[in-house]
């Protein structure tokens, strides 16, 4: 099965949305992401109704529990069905988050890197051999996190770099993630998206968090996006161009109306940036 090219604005796939899906998928939806894990092995009505909409949109998969920065050995059987799945579906692209969420079992969490050289390699190499499983090159998700660990080297923004180089992978940027730990760490979230590899970028995401207090957001993806995340996703195109970019909503899930507002809200940035830079090219 060829890989339909993925491209615009995307929509997570949910099987609550599939009944309003099957009845008509929306004009702003360009493509699809799905977490492998919930799909694997998967027969009988989803199964088929899957099959349907990989046959005619494109795909992305975003892992939850590869734990490429844990201690426990790589999931590599995991790794062997995801390719499988992949290629059953024509799906080129593979995305993980830069965490761990195992350690003889699985944490329930995405928990935070130690910022070390050591840590760099570490990951580094569990990215290559799951390339080389998967037989692609994939991409690493910035995750969010509220326990900075008490062992760094350097800051996140460098070792993500770092990861990126030592590894051969590209980057998977999540807006909002950048502004939840902007917030719970105290940084400067644009200067943060200043110092990241544009040609690394491959695809970007979009989510909604819970105001636990004043100083501590939670990365929660059931809300709707706040402003001051529209205004880094305007800023990130502005830095590195308009990359595809999906809406992520794992629950509180409104009608499929409602969350195609925010997917046309994305398509709209993306148009405006994609008119600046062919003004551009043509001046």
């Amino acid at each position: 099965m060829n890989p339909l090219r993925f491209a615009g604005a995307g929509l997570g796939f949910r099987r609550e949305l599939i009944p309003a899906l099957k009845t008509r998928v929306p004009d702003a939806i360009d493509f699809f992401e799905l977490a492998p894990e919930n799909w694997i092995d998967m027969g009988g009505a989803y199964g088929r109704d899957l099959r349907g909409f990989t046959e005619r949109y494109p795909f992305v998969c975003h892992g939850l529990s590869l734990s490429l920065g844990g201690p426990s050995p790589l999931d590599e059987m995991l790794l062997h069905k995801t390719r499988q799945f992949m290629d059953a579906h024509g799906i080129q692209l593979y995305t993980e988050h830069l965490s761990y969420c195992s350690d003889d079992g699985h944490l329930y969490d995405l928990l935070p890197i130690p910022f070390t050289e050591e840590a760099v390699k570490h990951v580094a190499a569990r990215i290559r051999r799951a390339q080389d499983i998967l037989e692609r090159r994939i991409a690493i998700e910035n995750a969010s996190y509220y326990t900075a660990s008490p062992v760094a080297e350097m800051d996140e923004s460098a070792f993500i770099r770092a990861v990126l180089d030592e590894a051969g992978c590209d980057l998977h940027l999540d807006v909002n993630n950048v502004y939840v730990n902007s917030v719970n760490h105290r940084y400067d979230s644009l200067e943060f998206i200043r110092a990241l590899p544009t040609e690394r970028i491959v695809y970007m995401h979009m989510a909604g968090h819970y105001n636990e207090a004043e100083d501590l957001l939670v990365d929660t993806h059931g809300a709707d996006v706040i402003d001051p995340v529209w205004a880094l996703l305007d800023a990130a195109y502005r830095i590195h161009g308009a990359a595809p970019t999906l809406l992520e909503r794992d629950f509180n899930i409104p009608p499929l109306a409602e969350l195609v507002r925010e997917v046309e809200h994305i398509a709209r940035i993306q148009a405006a940036h994609q008119a600046n830079e062919q003004t551009v090219r043509a001046s």
